[in-house]
């Protein structure tokens, strides 16, 4: 092949990884399984004329300075503070729960009271989480903990998860924060912005570079083969690294079972109305099936008067040869599941040049930022010791 590089998908990881490459001089092939780039973060207007995000909201929000300053290149931004409420017992509460949620639902005498204890329980501290809450010594502050365990998380992980709520692990709702102050952001990044236009022009002038050749419709495994350490590509031995961001369990032909996922029923409605909701993002953690409804026309910031489009999203079991249900979204993180993709990333290490990158080739979360990262510091790797600079 007339390439010195391959990288196998072009969403975040994958066109960042290609960009590096070819910015070093090398030729890349990109090759996609989908008949678009961006991976999830593909976004373009439907038919009522709405910038929508195909596979769910996407917003981009980072406190690494060299991630920003990467980022800057390929598109200009306008700052969004992501803002998200939650429906709960009939009101709109901000969410991650914080004193004016309180406030909300509290009789104002005992959110005085829960407040102050608060602020005694924890002195200077930004937030608590929900455990800190629920295993405070103090009766009252393990009252509240736990109202908003029952309220805010413990439906809503029960129907992300497909857990029985009786079943829920307290321990998965740790990570999520109760703000002991009233900022209603739902991230705390030092940048926070949308680029003007969409993810999709962002992907493509990334991937727009003379070194870089983008194959779409194209399925790896009737590119590579890989056997006895060596990778081959369209028949021939293949010497220079090949990245991978897609499933590694599909890429050894599930050897040792599939990956379990989480996926999404994602349903979206267009309204002929000015606005439907008061937040881009409303959450709705009990009765509802669904887990949450965007409104796109407040991510993007577009003005369409008389014209709105929603998205709810209801999670599902992955089945990968499922006509819903088909697409891996979430990683469920735990002991056996990590000792499975363990058993996938002992063979990918078996390949000298084959390099995993992103959350399918390592079944791990990571939001845009933490990907962009992950690509540039790959390539960095790659690269090193080498005369040719570096991706900045």
């Amino acid at each position: 092949m007339a390439y010195d590089a391959i990288v196998v998908g072009a969403g975040c990881s994958g066109a960042v990884a290609a960009r590096c490459l070819a910015q070093a001089g090398r030729r890349v092939l990109v090759v996609e399984k989908r008949p678009q780039i961006g991976g999830n973060v593909f976004d373009g207007p439907d038919e009522n004329g709405v910038l929508v995000h195909w596979y769910g909201p996407h917003i981009f929000h980072t406190s690494s300075q060299r991630v920003w300053d990467y980022v800057q290149q390929f598109a200009s931004w306008h700052p969004y503070a992501h803002r998200v409420l939650g429906r709960i017992d009939g009101r709109l509460v901000p969410i991650p729960f914080n004193l004016d949620s309180l406030e909300a639902l509290y009789p104002a005498a005992e959110a005085r009271a829960v407040e102050g204890k608060l602020r005694e329980r924890f002195p200077g501290r930004r937030t608590a989480s929900v455990l800190d809450l629920m295993h405070d010594p103090d009766a009252q502050v393990q009252k509240f903990g736990e109202f908003v365990f029952q309220k805010v998380f413990l439906h809503y992980t029960a129907k992300q998860w497909g857990t029985p709520v009786d079943q829920v692990d307290r321990s998965v709702i740790n990570r999520v924060p109760v703000e002991l102050g009233r900022d209603g952001r739902y991230f705390q990044d030092t940048y926070q912005a949308m680029p003007d236009g969409g993810f999709t022009p962002l992907f493509q002038r990334i991937l727009d570079h003379p070194g870089i050749h983008l194959r779409l419709n194209c399925d790896a495994r009737d590119l590579l083969r890989l056997e006895s350490g060596k990778i081959y590509a369209e028949g021939a031995e293949f010497s220079g690294p090949v990245i991978y961001t897609g499933p590694v369990d599909e890429l050894f032909g599930y050897a040792y079972g599939p990956l379990p996922y989480r996926s999404l029923d994602l349903r979206f409605q267009q309204l002929e109305q000015d606005q439907f909701q008061p937040a881009a993002v409303v959450n709705y953690p009990n009765e509802e099936d669904f887990t949450r409804i965007t409104e796109f026309k407040q991510l993007t910031g577009q003005a369409l008067p008389g014209r709105t489009t929603i998205l709810r999203e209801y999670p599902l079991a992955y089945d990968p040869l499922g006509e819903r249900g088909n697409i891996p979204y979430y990683v469920i993180s735990n002991p056996q599941n990590l000792d499975l993709y363990g058993k996938y990333a002992a063979l990918a290490a078996a390949y000298p040049g084959l390099r995993l990158c992103g959350r399918l080739a390592e079944y791990r979360y990571y939001n845009m930022d933490a990907a962009i990262l992950r690509a540039l510091e790959l390539t960095q790797g790659l690269l090193a010791g080498q005369q040719e600079r570096s991706c900045q």
